[in-house]
């Protein structure tokens, strides 16, 4: 009987070898010699025939091909595993859950599927696998080595499969088609998954509770539920715990400042694959997901989702503190805010903290003057999109929002939102200075700066503080001598939209403003709450100087000029100073000659409106002035002045 000798004995783990040379191969493994380097990647092999078959990986060689389905392979015992595809015959059982495999390694595989068996542990970390394979990939993470390059980007991985889906990513195939719904995937693994979802297979089960499971990645996650370890990839930076490791990758991003996807139209780059593709489709409008109730179209899922609570009225996010509910997520967190104080967003050129990244984004825009947003009908830019589609609206005369109650539309849901208060009195938001109600947030934060005296606004070209920014607005007008509102009847302009409404109302005649005590009407609000005054006795500025107190606000600016002595407005042709506007524009008039108010029965025109009000009163025998002594009447308060000195002697 031939016994096959035994020549050569390994002196450090005994094992025998019939050949010497076999015996020196053995050998480099104790001593950690390796003769055979790659003169690509440096990589070194104990045999020849090892850096032969690593080769391929470099040069893609593949000189293995399967008879049946003509696909080619690097190895031959690729070769070998994937001819076993091609037979039914699988004689190895799992006994657990009958699953049956080809090969007896593979079944060894799952038995520890089972058992929870992982017998490869890590050198580095001592972390556990249950298969062998596990342990090369994990220890790459240690090593750092990448072996494997794309063509493309030069990008490398640490095994062949990450190189195989990076690919992909390069090239728009996507060769896997889902014979139910067509749908098509870029690697059979997707679609594999995907299949499940279609014939309802859920064949990995939960041994605790019994709960199955379409894939091996949900069982994982599901299993830490019971182990109360969920969330086991921490960062180092914060120590903030992520459920999954890819979860854990992009949040470092937001620490490293890397966006490692760039989109391929413009310079923009994103810290995410999939806001790439949703920025994708701004290029391509692109709009795949559809709103059933609506023809309505989205280029994102996330927005579909959230616009379909439009249709049926959910709103799952509610607030822990105020129990207002919201139909998105990202709403609530931005709500909390409003009770947290949080301002998270700051701006680097003047520190002003902001709750939204969109406000932040908006305010920058301030600062450096940009104004992306364009109108297409006239050109006109704004810095927020926003701003853009309400102007748009002008042009388009869409008011897309109802009122129910008395059915008047509105262009915007906030216009519609203050209406409905109008109907239902409320009225939410109480000064606590005052007691002073009002309808919406923007209004008591306006009313709040009258006792607080905060004047956030400041114009450029001189050191005078606003309380609103449209007061600043107006004033800057006053330095340009921009005077954008005209009048369609006598083509008078005006460097404000509320100055214009007031005026057409001489020429229609509209006094919409009604006194409730003696029913006499005005063309505007200021004028009823000052006329008001005259039944209540309210005066309420006082002069800091003599307690003089005042009805009318500009009746106290004025009077303070003459303890001051101010008079700001010059005329330009004689350089006569006045402590009024009024008094100026009324003395220029003597320079033009202008007559502006012209008396409706005989035509004789007046330079001021209050010459032409004492010059009516003689057409209608009017008399509105009367003594108090004898109850004489007059039409001009001066004779009753005069009159009221008879009986007083003076």
């Amino acid at each position: 009987m031939h016994t096959g000798g035994i020549h050569s004995q390994c002196k450090v783990c005994q094992k025998s070898f019939r050949r010497k040379s076999y015996l020196t191969e053995h050998m480099r493994i104790h001593t950690g010699e390796n003769h055979s380097p790659c003169k690509v990647c440096q990589k070194s092999f104990r045999r020849k025939s090892y850096l032969t078959e690593h080769m391929r990986i470099h040069t893609g060689e593949k000189p293995y091909q399967c008879s049946e389905c003509q696909k080619r392979f690097s190895f031959k015992a690729t070769l070998y595993q994937h001819a076993l595809t091609h037979s039914v015959e699988k004689p190895y059982q799992c006994a657990e859950c009958q699953k049956s495999f080809c090969r007896k390694s593979k079944l060894t595989e799952h038995m520890r599927f089972h058992s929870g068996e992982k017998p490869y542990q890590c050198a580095e970390c001592q972390k556990c696998f249950s298969e062998k394979r596990g342990l090369t990939l994990h220890t790459k993470t240690h090593t750092g080595e990448k072996p494997y390059q794309c063509s493309e980007c030069q990008k490398r991985f640490c095994n062949k499969r990450s190189l195989s889906r990076h690919a992909l990513t390069h090239s728009v195939e996507k060769p896997y088609q889902c014979s139910e719904c067509q749908k098509c995937y870029s690697d059979q693994s997707s679609l594999t998954r995907h299949i499940r979802t279609h014939i309802g297979e859920k064949s990995f089960q939960c041994s605790e509770c019994q709960k199955c499971f379409s894939n091996q990645s949900s069982l994982t996650y599901h299993i830490r539920t019971h182990t109360g370890y969920n969330k086991p990839f921490q960062c180092s930076e914060c120590q903030k715990c992520f459920s999954y490791k890819s979860k854990l990758t992009e949040h470092t991003r937001i620490h490293t400042g890397e966006n490692p996807y760039q989109c391929s139209e413009c310079p923009k780059h994103f810290k995410f694959k999939s806001l790439l593709t949703a920025h994708l489709r701004f290029h391509t409008g692109d709009k795949p997901y559809q709103c059933s109730e609506c023809p309505k179209h989205f280029n994102r899922k996330s927005l579909l989702t959230a616009h379909l609570r439009f249709h049926t009225g959910e709103k799952p996010y509610q607030c822990s503190e105020c129990h207002k509910c919201f139909s998105e997520k990202i709403s609530l967190t931005q709500h909390i805010r409003i009770h947290t104080g949080e301002k998270p967003y700051q701006c680097s050129e003047c520190l002003k903290d902001f709750r939204l990244k969109s406000l932040l984004t908006a305010h920058v825009r301030f600062h450096t003057g940009e104004k992306p947003y364009q109108c297409s009908e006239c050109q006109k830019c704004f810095s927020i999109k926003k701003g853009l589609t309400r102007h748009i609206r002008i042009h388009t005369g869409e008011n897309r929002y109802q009122c129910s109650e008395c059915q008047k539309c509105f262009s915007e849901k906030r216009f519609l939102t203050v209406h409905i208060k109008t109907h239902t009195g409320e009225q939410p938001y109480q000064c606590s200075e005052c007691q002073k109600c009002f309808i919406n947030k923007s209004s008591f934060t306006k009313h709040i700066r009258i006792h607080t005296g905060e004047k956030p606004y400041q114009c450029s070209e001189c050191p005078k503080d606003f309380r609103l920014k449209s007061l600043l607005t107006a004033h800057v007008r006053f330095h340009t001598g921009e005077k954008p509102y005209q009048c369609s009847e006598c083509h008078t302009c005006f460097s404000e939209k509320i100055s214009l409404t007031q005026h057409i109302r001489i020429h229609t005649g509209e006094k919409p403003y009604q006194c409730s005590e003696c029913q006499k009407c005005f063309s505007d609000k200021i004028r009823l709450t000052q006329h008001i005054r005259i039944h209540t006795g309210g005066k309420p500025y006082q002069c800091s100087e003599c307690h003089k107190c005042f009805r009318v606000k500009s009746n106290i600016t004025q009077h303070i000029r003459t303890h001051t002595g101010e008079k700001p407005y010059q005329c330009s042709e004689c350089q006569k100073c006045f402590s009024e506007k009024i008094s100026l524009t009324q003395h220029i008039r003597i320079h033009t000659g202008e007559k502006p108010y012209q008396c409706s029965e005989c035509q004789k025109c007046f330079s001021e409106r209050g010459t032409l009000a004492r010059h009516i009163r003689i057409h209608t025998g009017e008399k509105p002035y009367q003594c108090s002594q004898c109850q004489k009447c007059f039409s001009q308060k001066s004779n009753l002045t005069e009159h009221v000195r008879i009986h007083t002697g003076e």
